[in-house]
């Protein structure tokens, strides 16, 4: 399964979702913007891992891999149990470059925890 997290007017060259669909995979769209992310795009992204990554390998991907960072720091810390330290850091290994999704991400597990 391919989770693409870019925008809808992102560029997606060679028809990418055609492409993964004609190779056999699922192919899911959760935009996550270049400004402010809200809880229900974390929760969709979450969603779509937690329903899909138990029965299939999911790939998860945007422009520069940012986006991937911070999709991925919710689910390593609230599904793996991974803390905020080694999250990020693994988030930065596979892009992270911005401050300020990677904050939303981590504050939006901090409002999770605390309710």
């Amino acid at each position: 399964m391919v989770l693409d997290l870019r925008e809808p007017m992102e560029p997606r060259p060679y028809r990418a979702p055609d492409a993964v669909r004609a190779a056999g995979l699922e192919y899911v769209n959760v935009p996550f913007g270049q400004g402010e992310i809200g809880d229900a795009t974390f929760e969709a992204a979450l969603r779509t891992v937690r329903e899909l990554g138990g029965r299939k390998r999911v790939l998860v991907h945007c422009s520069s891999g940012s986006r991937v960072g911070a999709a991925l720091i919710p689910y390593l810390m609230l599904d793996k149990g991974m803390s905020e330290e080694d999250a990020v850091a693994e988030a930065m290994r596979v892009g992270m470059r911005d401050a300020g999704l990677m904050q939303a991400a981590v504050d939006y597990v901090r409002r999770k925890t605390t309710r």
